[in-house]
């Protein structure tokens, strides 16, 4: 097994060209599925990779290195509204795990139960992709997801950062997972929330995500338009906004179960922000 680990993107998107080159960060899905004996492929570490590095700040939004780890974004100094992406972020793993497993790896992983991708989709998150031989497209994070362990990334290219336009004024968010456990778990239900309220604690912007439940993670639509104007405590979670949601019987739970939860779990949020969410 040869391991390259380019500091540039240039070299790095030279090297992905090599026969069986298998891009890595953290590794921290890629090793553990390893069969006894190893791999003859070319690993491609992207975790020194310059230009994959750091959060930055501008007027337009956020964006985020694709190699930061979920420990580095949990220290970060970031507004409220990504509380919910940094409470995901403590949900991955062990504290091990977190000082090794990068965003990107979370989102071309593409597990219906990636613990960060309800929040990033909340936060109406997009990617960015390059490739030597296109240059650089950025997508929506809703058409980046294709489905179970399917993206739209294609062989040529790299994801290298993912961007979160600026987030209205006074939103505030919250993440809660349900697992069998508390830590070291996959989820059941996992739901992201994100609200700014007007002067009368009413609802001007609403949105929730929810993961697990679904091969893709969704956002309610049909809710977040409804609570417009409402109050969070009079907001009622029907059986009609989680419609999106298209969960499955595992050994984790029934599909049935996973619906409660979703309704169950929102409307808690919901209860939550009303209590500490004030402008």
């Amino acid at each position: 097994m040869a391991v390259c680990s380019p500091s540039e993107l240039k070299d790095a998107l030279d090297i992905l060209n090599a026969p069986d080159c298998v891009l890595i960060s953290g590794g921290t899905d890629y090793f553990p599925a390893l069969k006894r004996g190893g791999s003859e492929r070319t690993l491609l570490n992207l975790m020194k990779v310059r230009e994959m590095r750091g959060i930055s700040l501008g007027r337009s939004g956020v964006r985020f290195g694709a190699a930061l780890t979920w420990s580095e974004i949990i220290r970060a100094d970031l507004p409220p509204a990504f509380d919910a992406l940094k409470s995901a972020g403590k949900e991955v793993g062990s504290i091990q795990i977190q000082n090794a497993a990068t965003l990107a790896g979370n989102l071309c992983n593409a597990s219906p139960a990636a613990d960060g991708v309800p929040a990033l989709l909340a936060l109406d998150a997009q990617v960015e992709l390059q490739s030597a031989a296109r240059g650089a497209r950025q997508i929506p994070l809703t058409e980046f997801l294709k489905g179970v362990r399917k993206t739209d990334r294609r062989p040529d290219e790299i994801l290298t950062s993912i961007f979160v336009p600026q987030p209205p004024e006074g939103m505030r968010s919250i993440f809660s997972k349900l697992g069998s456990r508390t830590y070291l778990v996959i989820s059941i239900c996992m739901t992201a929330l994100n609200v700014v309220l007007d002067k009368e604690g009413r609802v001007r912007d609403l949105r929730v995500a929810v993961g697990a439940c679904s091969p893709v993670a969704q956002r309610l639509s049909l809710l977040e338009a409804e609570a417009i104007g409402q109050n969070l405590r009079e907001i009622k979670v029907r059986d009609d906004h989680i419609f999106p949601l298209k969960p499955i019987d595992d050994v984790r739970a029934s599909a049935e179960y996973r619906l409660e939860a979703a309704k169950e779990q929102i409307q808690r949020a919901l209860r939550t922000r009303a209590a500490f969410c004030v402008n």
